[in-house]
């Protein structure tokens, strides 16, 4: 059976009320994009509360699995659909059986299944109700097909007919990422690190539909050019859902190593963290970025108990800090890890520069005013290392 047609579901759209345009527009411009990395021909046309792609010429496996990258997307039905003849008429019921009647020869070639046929009537001037046209399909089915059984409850295919601005016969949604389309939901700066939380993070902020820039703290020596490509290839994880990702490469070298020589060793991280998340704060804002977002999960690791994550969220005072994981346990983020393909790439062994500086005792409920009298012995150079970070800032466009 060869497809020629896709119905797209969506769901939180529908429910938009008079701003829904935007979003179907923004959902069809997603669409548009990853169809335009397939073979073949496609036409997407947008008719009250469904859309529609027409392809010719495309290869299935690949048409789907872009189409499942698509924010906002919670069904895709592979259909056949027909066109109104010149007379802008729907085929009759004779040409509607025929269709379906093809249609389950051609997609099941095993007909010993249970059934359920469901019909929908959008142009009420087909002279033929819902209920009548199931009832109708039904008896045809069964007379042409008769090992088949209806089954009303818990059918094993369920027959999709709608009579609409054209006939569409589909019985198979394949699911969809869900959320809202990229671009419906403003812009946010993403701490991105090499490991699995970070990615998993980004990706669940922009399934909301939120553009995604990131940063990335780079330390040479102490890291290699593998890790740093290690989270070039997270952000490209990403950005095959998003289309694209800002990636800002921060040279942190030297602000570590003066964090190091100035301050109590057991503080290193979360002083580090917070000039971290000061430098990403800059770059959030001069970006038009609407808050930061961060992989932490409360209790996960030393720098992030309830103190730690109060005491590093406390330097970023005019724009959120969205931690979609907090209440996660760790198994519930690699699953989602494993699921957008980013779990291999996140365990490559090359370490980042927070784990290098890692103290063997570090401070698990440190106090802000401690840390911030401790800061104080930064302040000769701090502001100039900052400056010099922020200047030699490397941008990487990543387009998938």
């Amino acid at each position: 059976m060869q497809y020629h047609a896709f119905v797209i579901k969506y769901a939180e759209i529908g429910v938009k009320g008079k701003n829904r345009y935007i979003f179907e527009d923004a959902l069809v411009k997603q669409l548009k994009r990853v169809l335009a990395k397939c073979d073949g021909s496609f036409n997407i046309s947008k008719v009250a509360g469904r859309i529609y792609i027409e392809a010719e010429g495309f290869d299935f496996d690949e048409t789907v699995s872009q189409l499942q990258t698509v924010f906002g997307v919670t069904g895709i039905c592979p259909a056949v659909s027909i066109a109104r003849d010149g007379e802008n008429h729907l085929p009759d019921v004779d040409g509607v059986a025929k269709a379906v009647l093809d249609f389950i020869d051609g997609v099941y070639p095993n007909k010993n299944k249970t059934f359920k046929v469901k019909c929908r009537r959008v142009d009420k001037s087909y002279p033929v109700d819902s209920m009548e046209m199931a009832a109708e399909l039904g008896a045809r089915i069964l007379n042409a097909f008769p090992e088949m059984k209806v089954d009303v409850h818990d059918p094993e295919i369920l027959i999709n007919v709608e009579l609409r601005e054209k006939l569409n016969i589909f019985s198979e949604i394949i699911p969809g990422p869900g959320g809202m389309p990229i671009g419906t939901a403003g812009k946010a700066m993403l701490l991105l690190s090499g490991g699995i939380d970070s990615p998993v993070a980004g990706y669940m902020v922009a399934k909301r539909g939120v553009e995604i820039e990131a940063v990335y703290f780079n330390a040479p020596p102490y890291t290699s050019e593998k890790a740093k490509q290690k989270v070039i290839d997270l952000a490209g994880v990403i950005a095959k859902y998003t289309g694209k990702v800002k990636l800002h490469v921060i040279n942190f070298t030297d602000i570590q190593m003066y964090i190091y020589e100035k301050c109590p060793h057991d503080e290193l991280t979360i002083i580090m963290r917070r000039y971290m998340m000061r430098i990403a704060d800059i770059l959030a804002q001069k970006s038009g970025s609407m808050g930061l977002i961060t992989g932490e999960s409360i209790g996960q690791v030393a720098s992030q108990t309830m103190q730690s994550l109060m005491c590093t969220g406390e330097v970023v005072t005019d724009i959120p800090v969205y931690r979609p994981l907090i209440a996660f346990d760790k198994q519930d983020i690699v699953d989602i890890s494993y699921k957008i393909d980013a779990y291999e790439t996140s365990i490559l062994p090359y370490e980042d520069c927070c784990t290098i500086f890692v103290a063997k005792h570090p401070v698990t409920k440190p106090r802000t005013d401690i840390i911030r009298k401790h800061e104080e012995n930064l302040v000769e150079k701090i502001d100039e290392l900052m400056q010099t970070a922020l200047d030699t800032d490397e941008v990487i466009e990543i387009t998938r």
